[in-house]
């Protein structure tokens, strides 16, 4: 039996291998990592709740009511008051009829899609959509139409040209590595124009967009009964699970064919439990939200690079495209070795050329903090422009 072992090797010789860190403390914006005291700008925990006092003492008070694991799946014994509570509370906050509950946002997706659209029907995926809604789209044994990134014009032309007896339209509301939003009005527009459902993935919206935190639906002023929406709970809600919210009948028919819900034993009770404090918590974190618009405008006003380019991008996620899988290795090293941890993605993370680094800012990242990542960036880009001026060289 042939190893893996040439092949591994393949990959570090094209910069592809990751590599796990140990963080010996509790999600927040300084972390200790494989003993080091580190600046982390990494981390979806955009409100800074992961390590809420509030969702600590909810989490603990669940586990003293409802224990550790749920035992069944929802659908045996699985489904206790806290996951029904929690699943009445997220329908109510998002403004949809009903919602249900996933261990994952990657679950969710390729539960719901699949059980949305099968043989004889299609699916219409933006090209920069997370994996999850690409993995999904393809177990679902729909016809896959991928349009590209946020062009309305050819997904039109391709919802008019399709016989598919049932069209649904996937996309991110916030795309995870370049942070920007989709044309969601467009979107629902044809959907509605041309006899479709349309989900959307707000894994990166969900709390930070549209009043209260809402998400980004909300963020537009959409409704619609052709609308479904997945939202996580492990990022801006700092817990864990996911969730699809949408008209009655369509949850209840993904509640009955999504395999990653039926086959699936339910999250812990505990956890539903502590979500329920988070969404309170997101409903009044508007100062928190301000902060961290205030922290972006921060990065965009006073980076400004020459040698590589900070998409546009309102969001959380600040992507630097740099370009070359080594070279954006390099510059994250060299921010590691100065104490700030900014994660570099590749391919297939991202299309090939266009590696990059992931900056993410949290409600919790003070203005001296931003300053230092722009202070460090600044330094390693004129330090690329002019490698003999390097410390040592």
């Amino acid at each position: 039996m042939s190893g893996f072992g040439e092949a591994l090797e393949a990959l570090g010789a094209r910069g592809l291998l990751r590599r796990r860190r140990v963080v010996d403390s509790p999600c927040a914006t300084r972390l200790v990592v494989d003993g080091r005291a580190l600046l982390a700008f990494c981390s979806n925990d955009y409100l800074g709740l992961a390590s809420h006092p509030a969702l600590a003492a909810a989490a603990a008070e669940g586990a003293r009511r409802w224990g550790l694991g749920a035992g069944a799946s929802p659908l045996i014994s699985g489904h206790q008051s806290p996951h029904a509570a929690l699943e009445r509370r997220l329908a109510e906050f998002t403004g949809f009829e009903r919602a249900l509950l996933f261990s994952a946002g990657y679950l969710a997706n390729i539960g719901a899609i699949p059980a949305l659209a099968g043989r004889g029907d299609a699916v219409f995926s933006d090209r920069l959509n997370h994996a999850s809604l690409i993995d999904a789209a393809r177990l679902s044994r729909a016809e896959t139409v991928v349009y590209p990134h946020g062009d309305l014009d050819a997904l039109a032309a391709a919802l008019a040209a399709s016989p598919a007896r049932r069209k649904l339209i996937v996309s991110d509301a916030v795309f995870s590595m370049d942070g920007d939003l989709a044309p969601l009005p467009g979107l629902l527009e044809l959907a509605e124009r041309h006899d479709a459902w349309l989900l959307v993935d707000d894994a990166h919206g969900f709390g930070l967009l549209g009043p209260q935190g809402r998400g980004s639906l909300a963020h537009f002023g959409l409704a619609s009964p052709r609308l479904l929406m997945m939202g996580t709970l492990g990022k801006a809600a700092g817990g864990a699970g996911a969730f699809v919210a949408g008209p009655d009948e369509a949850i209840e028919w993904i509640l009955q064919r999504a395999r990653s819900y039926v086959f699936n034993t339910a999250e812990p009770a505990l956890v539903a439990h502590a979500l329920l404090t988070a969404i309170d918590l997101i409903e009044r974190a508007d100062e928190a939200r301000a902060s961290l618009a205030a922290r972006i405008a921060q990065l965009q006003a006073g980076l400004r690079p020459r040698r590589w380019r900070l998409l546009p991008s309102a969001t959380a996620i600040q992507p630097l495209l740099i370009g070359g899988n080594e070279e954006t290795m390099t510059v994250a090293a060299r921010l590691f070795e100065r104490g700030l941890w900014v994660p570099g993605i590749r391919p297939p993370t991202v299309p090939e050329g266009t590696a990059r680094l992931r900056i993410t800012l949290c409600a919790a990242h003070g203005a001296d903090e931003v300053a230092r990542l722009i202070a460090a960036l600044k330094d390693l880009e004129a330090e690329r422009d002019n490698p003999s001026a390097r410390p040592g060289s």
